[in-house]
């Protein structure tokens, strides 16, 4: 039978929850998240498969976490198991590309993706992320303003600042 580990972890930033499967690190719940929330997509990832506590993926996936919110990691090097759809893949791609300390408009994704017209749609993909900061989709923002962040605005804006970026 197949499994899934969870994890869970407290920071300075609060609390992280982490799952992995067999092929990588599949989700991440950042501080604020309910753990309900968190419980509710692992019973999804996890149908037909067991659950368990701890996990060498989640343990990396703790140590690289820590070290990036300590200003101390610019990218990760994690096996990831990622879902979505073609696009959003294909959007989550892009935003992954995005360099430490930078950030790109919904725009500049939706172009990259050869789809200019898609800036609404790269919103809602980069709002399927299931690996927030793995995946740094804390770099997109508005052409005005921040725009969304499934960790709430104000942890967007600590990311932001801990990169030195907007």
């Amino acid at each position: 039978m197949s499994q899934v580990h969870v994890h869970s972890f407290r920071t300075n930033w609060g609390t992280i929850r982490t799952a992995a499967t067999e092929r990588g690190l599949a989700l991440i719940a950042l501080p604020g998240e309910s753990r309900m929330s968190f419980e509710n997509e692992v019973a999804k990832l996890a149908v037909g498969s067991e659950v368990r506590k701890g996990g060498r993926i989640n343990k990396q996936a703790q140590e690289q976490i820590e070290k990036f919110l300590a200003g101390k990691l610019r990218k990760f090097d994690l096996e990831l198991d990622q879902s979505g759809t073609p696009f959003q893949r294909k959007v989550l791609q892009q935003v992954a590309r995005i360099p430490y300390g930078e950030t790109r408009t919904y725009g500049e994704i939706a172009r990259a993706v050869r789809n200019p017209k898609a800036a609404r749609a790269v919103g809602s993909a980069n709002g399927q992320n299931k690996l927030p900061l793995v995946i740094p989709c804390h770099r997109v923002v508005a052409t005005n303003g921040l725009g969304g962040f499934g960790g709430g605005l104000e942890l967007k804006r600590k990311l932001l600042k801990l990169e030195g970026g907007k």
